[in-house]
């Protein structure tokens, strides 16, 4: 994880229309995006030009078709460039649960009893459950990989544990939804390779903190979703050629077979691909003006643009961090020291004593501070931490377009309701 210098990003903010919102005569602090982040305008613009004056189907003998036809390429190319890929070893669907299910039954045909896949409880159950429902379809164990519950970190004797030469597949989060710990990547995927597995990454909520190389990382399946880096609602994910090449694809004839289409069943969402490209663009406009790209191209604007997000980031960390150390009857669960702000997001899940983390969340919204409470699909690691049952947490989580003033905001409104 990055920790170059510091660029104050704060004028991003007029790009995005939805930060105007006010309450009751106060501007609202958007603390939700772990959920989905609010889109610049130029993602609306693109949204927009698209169905107003480019709408068709593809394959068409007319110039709305062929933009539409250029536009998928388009597409593509910029999710590529945002996951450090090639356009072909791209696959769009709409969403990451989607084609994760996808995968996952081809997957299944490749295995059987006796053979082996591993899942771990850090994750969001889109990177659970479809490769669950693959062994069991197969007839083949699931093993289940376990954290340090005292800061949420994975624990990779666990993992360790959990490997055999049975194992045929290793599914694991780059970052957890829930808690914000960063898992060492790089560490999991060689333990995996020297078990001979495939490697499957969930980069969902990493994406919109820090810069992804998929083919660097060597994986063979890394899902994003767009919507949480600042784009619309659609899954974009990698897949290594020789994997996506290999597996058996569920989908109707006569859809063609080739890279990238072999992978995209039906019609997709044409206008949703053109705010994709607006959304990569907005990351590359970042990288442009604050960063420091380090060649030319989209992908080193892309590269640059996240650089200077996760440093700027990372001084949110520290900051609400060491304020709630200020809170004692708020409890956080991940990581809690502020200099151990690189093994983390900017997302934070708390419990304050005696209150429901529902009941936390709409107090919060009634003062103008939107965040999310529950589980947020990461079932296990909420079972893990046997709170689930009480009703998860209260989910606190900035990006980019936030201020330090927001985050002060913020503490003082978790300090005011558990005082």
């Amino acid at each position: 994880m990055d920790t170059e210098r510091v660029v104050d990003l704060s004028s991003v903010r007029t790009r995005f229309p939805g930060l105007r919102r006010t309450q009751d005569g106060r501007p609202v602090v958007f603390a939700d995006a772990p959920g989905g982040t609010q889109v610049p305008r130029s993602v609306i613009d693109a949204v927009t030009d698209y169905l107003a004056n480019w709408n068709a189907n593809l394959g068409g003998a007319f110039a709305t078709s062929a933009r539409s036809d250029a536009l998928l390429a388009e597409a593509h190319a910029s999710a590529a460039a945002f996951l450090g890929a090639d356009p072909d070893e791209v696959v769009i669907g709409q969403n990451t649960t989607t084609i994760a299910l996808h995968l996952s039954r081809s997957f299944a045909r490749t295995i059987g009893p006796g053979d082996e896949v591993v899942v771990t409880v850090l994750d969001h159950d889109a990177n659970v459950t479809p490769w669950v429902r693959a062994a069991e379809d197969a007839g083949a164990s699931v093993r289940r990989v376990d954290v340090h519950p005292e800061d949420g970190t994975l624990d990779l004797d666990s993992l360790d544990a959990a490997l055999s030469e049975r194992t045929r597949l290793v599914a694991f989060a780059l970052a957890s939804n829930a808690l914000g710990t960063i898992t060492p990547a790089d560490d999991i995927v060689h333990r995996a390779r020297g078990a001979g597995a495939l490697v499957v990454a969930d980069g969902v909520h990493l994406a919109p903190h820090v810069s992804i190389d998929a083919r660097a990382l060597g994986v063979d399946l890394l899902f994003t979703s767009p919507y949480k880096y600042f784009g619309p609602h659609l899954g974009a994910a990698f897949g290594r050629r020789e994997l996506l090449e290999r597996w058996v694809p569920y989908k109707v004839r006569p859809a063609p077979d080739a890279l990238p289409d072999r992978w995209e069943t039906g019609t997709l969402s044409h206008e949703a691909l053109a705010g994709l490209v607006a959304a990569v663009e907005y990351v590359a406009s970042v990288g442009s003006e604050f960063g420091e790209p380090g060649g030319d191209g989209l992908r080193a604007l892309v590269t640059a643009g996240m650089r200077a997000i996760t440093a700027y980031e990372g001084s949110l960390s520290r900051r609400f961090l060491a304020g709630l150390s200020a809170i004692p009857a708020l409890t956080l669960w991940g990581v809690a020291e502020p200099d151990r702000w690189t093994e983390r997001t900017p997302t934070f899940a708390l419990r304050l004593d005696g209150v429901h983390p529902r009941a936390l969340a709409e107090e919060l919204g009634r003062r103008g501070v939107f965040v999310w409470d529950g589980n947020y699909y990461a079932l296990s690691i909420m079972e893990r931490l046997g709170l689930e049952e009480s009703g998860g947490a209260t989910r606190v989580g900035f990006c980019h377009y936030n201020t330090p003033d927001e985050v002060d905001r913020v503490l003082a409104e978790l300090a005011d309701i558990a005082g």
